[in-house]
């Protein structure tokens, strides 16, 4: 085989200056066999099955990455939503019994996160979904690796009204029992949750999967921005197909990397693991350069939030899914570009200077594929305005028949302008204003948010 060394030293390059890695290996795991009724047997079930299939996991990732010299950031497990498996337990202490337990087998195995704690009501909730969500706050407050999502509606479903009004509430009650809400930032709700994300805290092993999968996500922020930075020193930076061109190379070659080390963690972890997806999804840092608000600064925005920001956004997310779906025959996930605004240091920045607002964040999610992402808001937020932000940015997944979705911190005894560094990828916090109008009278009706007529194909 020959060795094109360009292309080596180009490899070096966007791991040693450009940050770029492996977001996560993520080893999705069915428990669909766990035993339903008794919470000790479901709870040796659920360590053993779980210790078995990933005690190797990261061992074999820190292999791997030693060999190919590209970071994996995260090792981490995503389960069947345990509502589903533990639909038989008759009280919230037992869920909690359940998390506690996911806990220690995730710190056993030695991984970062461990996700699916989770429930599908996005057109009612069961029994078992109930007391899981009921649940959350002390399941959540209670550990430190545990992750946990709700899927509150689908484009054809509609949406569960009567669960956002109540994940507004569970939302509250857990960042007033975990310092400055950071357990919140291990809780997100969906419309249109995919079955093999592998990025936290939405990540779920859907019931379609096989027994044992791995599903990889990228990141690359900083390899795409360097890209165009070149291309703005070398060439009149004065044509949006050459900015199109030069994202969508980037991405190609972001996505064969993420394949590469993603199918050689499998052939090392033997049967029954197969390899499942690549998620195309650019996830930003708060390291310096290494952000998705600077690419759209790049791209001739003043300071991200600024008017055009949504279309550079746009333009950013097609170029990245044009170039990955080029480069593998397994995309799935979430594939697009996240905008946390903890998680990002030029979306930090953008917020200190003003130029973000949560109304602008909401309209930039109509084209980006994750939503409203680590947005902090004041401590005194009340729940059903907390319901109301969710509820507006699952409409436009459901209407738009998209992935969008809610990780929300309300951070106690904190107004607008408040900053919170929570350390590590979590980043930093800054709370934004919500509008201190009421949308009470709404949240409390009860029943369906109905699917749009587009929904109705068949």
């Amino acid at each position: 085989m020959l060795i094109n060394m360009k292309e080596i030293h180009e490899t070096i390059r966007m791991i040693e200056a450009e940050h770029l890695d492996i977001r996560t290996v993520t080893l999705g795991l069915s428990l669909l066999d766990a035993p339903r009724g008794d919470v000790e047997a479901t709870c040796k079930f659920l360590y053993n099955r779980i210790y078995e299939r990933a005690s190797r996991l990261v061992e074999i990732a820190e292999s791997v990455e030693d060999t190919y010299g590209i970071p994996i950031v995260n090792k981490r497990i995503s389960m069947t939503p345990i509502s589903l498996v533990c639909e038989g337990l008759k009280s919230v202490d037992e869920y909690v019994a359940v998390a506690r337990i996911l806990d220690k087998v995730a710190e056993d195995v030695g991984v970062d996160y461990i996700a699916g704690y989770s429930a599908l009501v996005q057109k009612g909730a069961t029994r078992g979904d109930n007391l899981l969500m009921e649940s959350i706050p002390q399941a959540l407050a209670q550990t430190s690796h545990l992750c946990s999502s709700i899927n509150l509606g689908t484009s054809r479903a509609g949406l569960n009204l009567d669960a956002i009004r109540k994940m507004g509430h569970i939302i509250k009650d857990l960042a007033n029992i975990t310092p400055h809400g950071a357990g919140c930032a291990r809780l997100v709700v969906f419309c249109n949750a995919p079955d093999d994300n592998p990025f936290i805290a939405g990540a779920f092993h859907g019931v379609g999967e096989p027994d044992a999968v791995i599903n990889v996500g990228v990141s690359g922020p900083g390899v795409v921005l360097a890209a165009l930075k070149r291309l703005k020193a070398s060439t009149p930076f004065d044509n949006l197909l050459d900015i199109t061109e030069t994202i969508k190379k980037m991405a190609f070659k972001i996505t064969r990397a993420g394949e590469l080390i993603g199918r050689e963690v499998v052939r090392q972890l033997g049967d029954p693991v197969t390899f499942g997806i690549v998620d195309l999804s650019l996830a930003p840092t708060p390291a310096v350069g290494d952000s998705i608000a600077d690419i759209i600064e790049v791209m001739g925005i003043e300071s991200t939030g600024a008017p055009g920001t949504t279309a550079a956004l746009a333009m950013l997310v097609d170029a990245v899914k044009k170039g990955g779906t080029m480069a593998s025959s397994s995309v799935g996930g979430l594939s697009g570009a996240f905008i946390p605004v903890s998680e990002d240091q030029g979306m930090i920045s953008a917020t200190l200077r003003g130029s973000i607002s949560l109304e602008k964040m909401e309209a930039m999610t109509a084209v980006c594929s994750v939503g409203l992402d680590m947005v902090a808001v004041p401590g005194d937020t009340p729940a059903e305005s907390i319901s109301g932000i969710i509820a507006d940015e699952l409409a436009i997944g459901m209407v738009n028949m998209k992935t969008t979705a809610v990780r929300i911190i309300p951070v106690p005894d904190m107004g607008p302008g408040g900053v919170v560094d929570l350390g590590g990828l979590l980043g930093q916090l800054v709370v934004m204003a919500v509008p201190q109008f009421s949308s009470a009278d709404f949240i409390n009706l009860k029943g369906r948010i109905p699917p749009p007529i587009m929904a109705t194909k068949n």
